[in-house]
């Protein structure tokens, strides 16, 4: 099923974008509430903190290129969010969603804290900062399927923060893939419009004689971490489609060093990524 419009309206009640962000969608009764930990205290009077719903923390660890998560659900949101700022360093920032009709309730809130944490064990895209699982609530089948919308349209909403976390699934629209080879490995990619995506079965060095940044080190250890490369008959192995923020990031991992993406990617024919998207603009 093709992607349909939708619009986000996203109301800054202070006048400030880096303040608090209160976030709708179109017909839909959620609502989600962004803020950095840094004005949690004055905004967490407001009347959403009261509400019933589920929450996620993000923060960034200096050994690891991947956000640091936390999944949590409140009856209200407020009394979770208060011990988690007395108690929880790792957090920078955080959004939580609730319902502007109160639909929500405990057991509601608990099955989508069960999902999100199964789709971020899933996507593998995140260090996990909660120490075990969610059980899911037993829900009728119309409640499920009511619940089960409004994570679809909390996922929506996810990327637009710049959380893309809980995403496995890539939907590959690449007229042509890309290659990279070496005398050593061979892979496959194509861009997307989050970045540029490895595909699945794509191989990278294991070990390099050139200089390794410490970006690309870091970020190779926590695919290795992750289960996403896996040691194959003396090389690495992608065992699923991986998200880079470019092609060159994507490059560098493979290759384990430093290198320019838009000339290392190249088509069947040997046209360089550079190369076609200055084709496409002249076309333009």
């Amino acid at each position: 099923m093709p992607n349909r419009p939708f619009s986000i309206r996203i109301f800054l009640p202070d006048g400030d974008p880096d303040g608090l962000r209160v976030v709708e969608k179109s017909n839909w009764t959620g609502v989600g509430v962004v803020f950095n930990r840094s004005i949690y205290r004055q905004v967490s009077k407001r009347d959403e903190f009261q509400r019933t719903g589920v929450y996620i923390l993000v923060g960034e660890s200096e050994n690891s290129s991947m956000p640091t998560v936390y999944v949590g659900e409140g009856d209200p949101v407020r009394n979770r969010l208060n011990q988690h700022f007395a108690n929880k360093d790792f957090w920078n920032w955080a959004v939580f969603f609730v319902t502007k009709d109160h639909s929500l309730n405990k057991a509601h809130v608990k099955f989508i804290e069960a999902r999100l944490l199964e789709l971020a064990k899933s996507a593998k895209q995140c260090q996990l900062d909660n120490s075990g699982s969610s059980l899911r609530p037993t829900l009728s089948e119309a409640e499920s399927a009511d619940v089960e919308s409004f994570l679809v349209d909390m996922l929506s909403i996810f990327p637009l923060l710049g959380l893309s976390v809980f995403e496995k699934q890539f939907i590959d629209k690449a007229d042509e893939h890309l290659l990279l080879e070496s005398n050593e490995v061979k892979a496959k990619g194509y861009e997307d419009p989050r970045g540029f995506v490895v595909c699945e079965g794509s191989h990278a060095v294991k070990e390099s004689l050139h200089q390794t940044p410490g970006y690309v080190t870091t970020r190779r250890k926590d695919l290795l971490a992750q289960g996403i490369l896996e040691e194959e008959d003396g090389c690495l192995v992608f065992t699923q489609d991986q998200l880079f923020g470019s092609p060159s990031a994507a490059a560098g991992v493979i290759l384990n060093r430093s290198t320019n993406g838009r000339r290392r990617w190249k088509s069947s024919a040997g046209v360089t990524l550079k190369e076609i998207q200055e084709q496409n603009l002249e076309s333009d």
